[in-house]
């Protein structure tokens, strides 16, 4: 099939839907109501946490407002990458110390199993594969910042992970000029609106009220107000990722990151077998604007990077398309890694929002105050993170409302952690395009003049990011 920008599907919210089709959409909120937990957001979160809610407290009344249809924000557009990283863990070991920071990293080792066991149980066929993490250097610089990752994370506890050379990287996966690579078990492939749309089911099937199209414009203590009418409840969660700035008095809370992918035509076997991958590993590499990718269940690689990062003003898109410059840089990355499929059509396209918080930190808190909690600045590893989010949520409201007590999950080093807010407008936008701008500037500049040291320009944007 032809490559030209013509025959790529663009947009149509992503890949995955138009893989398993849309939802038949749930009726909307038929006017004021009550409940004892209002979730506000049908995405991973929200339903995990309804989830869990329900299955240790039967009896609750929990309503779901969704402003379109559960999983239409990240949860229907991501890279399908079920793995244990967390958003903000070197910041939590600095506020907490190392061994809070290594109970988080173990509760996300722990996380991507129950993710698989919760769907095998509840007969969610989201096409899981479980083959680990594989990230691969291909310059002398993302090798030597591989090496000290890989120390990191053995740092932090995770002692089944493994470095390998060029030799071993290109055993398992032909990526051209790959030096090395490091590989956890603790990551997985699937399918992310199987798993959104089996979860919606289960939760209803559990006697969670779902309302769809119900955009809720504004939460406030027992309150979630939508055009329809209001629900009152004693708790009210906030689960809405990178359409948390649409709320009133949300703006600058997280500030909503553009991440976007291409899905190729599916691969010939004389393909697969020219660059490996038999171990269908989600892939992703040691770049500043680095890349992420995976080996699809019908034989296509799906694969992601930022593209246009920010949209003035915390605007999101309404149905996941995205830039022509945009689909051709993600193409340049699939060509460099695999030279041989420089001939094989891109046939979806695709972006979506993810949260980023000011320090880049995820987060999960409950005032017992006011009744108000939530969850969410994953900084894209959402797959994973919104099932520990979610069922730390569940402890926290168990806790307060006196049904439980302390636990492991509500003693995790990111539970009730303060972030500042982002910059106002325009400084927001002219800060993260430059950080942008400089990461891929310090990638081209390591391509081109190798050597071990990190580019400084990388540096200097870590610096203004906050991420350090």
């Amino acid at each position: 099939m032809s490559s030209s920008a013509s025959r790529v599907v663009n947009g149509g919210i992503s890949f995955w839907y138009a893989d398993d089709g849309l939802p038949a959409v749930r009726e909307p909120l038929p006017g004021d109501a009550s409940a004892d937990v209002v979730i506000v957001g049908g995405g991973y979160t929200g339903l995990w946490t309804a989830y869990y809610l329900k299955k240790a407290a039967p009896f609750l009344r929990i309503t779901v407002l969704e402003q379109k249809f559960c999983g239409y924000g990240a949860s229907g557009r991501n890279g399908g990458w079920l793995y244990n990283g967390i958003a903000g863990r070197d910041r939590y070991a600095k506020l907490h110390g190392q061994e809070a920071a290594v109970r988080l990293q173990k509760a996300m080792n722990d996380t991507v199993a129950e993710v698989i066991e919760v769907a095998r149980a509840e007969g969610i066929d989201a096409d899981v594969h479980k083959g680990g993490v594989l990230e691969v250097a291909t310059t002398p610089a993302q090798l030597a910042r591989l090496k000290a990752f890989h120390a990191h994370e053995l740092a932090y506890g995770e002692k089944d992970r493994e470095l390998y050379g060029a030799r071993e990287t290109a055993e398992r996966i032909r990526v051209a000029d790959a030096v090395g690579s490091a590989w956890t078990p603790h990551g997985a492939r699937l399918h992310p609106v199987k798993l959104v749309k089996g979860l919606a089911a289960v939760v209803e099937g559990l006697g969670v009220t779902i309302h769809e199209s119900t955009p809720v414009t504004e939460i406030r203590p027992k309150h979630a107000v939508t055009p329809y009418g209001t629900v009152r409840a004693p708790y009210v969660l906030r689960c809405t990722e990178g359409f948390t700035a649409s709320l009133k008095g949300q703006k600058r809370t997280w500030l909503p990151m553009n991440s976007s992918m291409i899905a190729t035509e599916p691969l010939t076997e004389e393909q697969w077998a020219a660059i490996g991958w038999s171990g269908r590993e989600t892939l992703g590499d040691m770049a500043h604007a680095y890349m992420y990718a995976q080996r699809t269940a019908d034989g296509r690689i799906a694969l992601g990077g930022r593209g246009v990062p920010y949209r003035f003003g915390s605007r999101t898109d309404n149905d996941g398309r995205t830039q022509q410059a945009t689909i051709e840089a993600l193409r340049d990355i699939l060509t460099r890694f695999f030279p041989s499929l420089a001939g094989v059509g891109v046939e979806y396209a695709w972006s979506g929002v993810l949260g980023v918080p000011r320090d880049w930190c995820a987060t999960v808190t409950l005032d017992p105050a006011t009744g108000l909690g939530w969850a969410g600045g994953y900084v894209g590893s959402g797959v994973a993170t919104t099932n520990l989010a979610a069922r730390t949520l569940r402890d926290l409201v168990q806790r307060d409302s006196g049904q439980g007590g302390r636990t492991e999950l509500t003693d995790l080093p990111w539970v009730n952690h303060k972030v500042r807010k982002w910059e106002p407008e325009p400084l927001r936008w002219l800060g993260v395009q430059g950080m942008y701008a400089t990461y891929r500037a310090a990638d081209q500049r390591e391509r081109l003049h190798p050597g071990t040291e990190s580019s400084r320009l990388a540096k200097a944007a870590d610096r203004v990011a906050g991420r350090h």
